[in-house]
């Protein structure tokens, strides 16, 4: 079946290479919106940028979108929003796609740990809590969800950003809740 999916996020879905210092990212065999695309097939888009927030204006999708994957967040915490805070502003965003719920995959991000980014243990439960918070959010508003925080990503020495690792095995729990959140999406290998 062919699917036009979007991953809308941050550094995290972008492939952002902790280790450059000039925004590089990932080859493409070690990040999880291409390692997706290779295993489906599907004609998928990525729309992460470094640095991305919740937005707090509408982002317009196009209607042929079959699947809009959202993981944001972690910019929000970073920049002192609350667990709530953040999940209210995902809501509004959440709210202003123009897409109908049953085509949202809402991801909580995997829980940010001790790093040169992170010397706060504030951040790490606020990040811990956001799994618990998104979790009602798409209860609420009938969207899908994931919590990426059960999906064993290794993170790198900022306590933020994904290992290629850490991208790889984001790409195999993704495929494999696909599969299982829902059937209708017909998630196959590609060959």
């Amino acid at each position: 079946m062919h699917m036009n999916v979007i991953c809308y996020g941050d550094s995290n879905t972008y492939g952002y290479d902790p280790r450059s210092y000039f925004g590089d990212r990932y080859d493409s065999g070690s990040r999880w919106v291409d390692i997706l695309a290779r295993k489906t097939g599907w004609n998928i888009e990525n729309q992460g940028m470094n640095g991305r927030g919740i937005p707090g204006m509408p982002v317009s999708f196009s209607k042929e979108t079959d699947l809009l994957i959202v993981m944001l967040g972690t910019n929000d915490l970073l920049l002192g929003r609350s667990t709530e805070g953040t999940a209210q502003r995902m809501e509004r965003f959440l709210g202003q796609t123009g897409l109908a719920p049953d085509k949202i995959l809402l991801i909580a991000p995997p829980p940010m740990v001790m790093g040169t980014w992170v010397e706060d243990m504030g951040l790490i439960h606020a990040s811990r809590s956001l799994a618990g918070a998104y979790g009602q959010l798409a209860r609420k508003l009938a969207v899908k969800f994931a919590d990426a925080g059960t999906w064993n990503v290794s993170l790198a020495f900022d306590g933020v950003h994904f290992t290629e690792d850490g991208h790889r095995a984001f790409a195999r729990s993704l495929y494999h809740t696909l599969n299982t959140l829902d059937k209708d999406l017909s998630v196959r290998p590609h060959d």
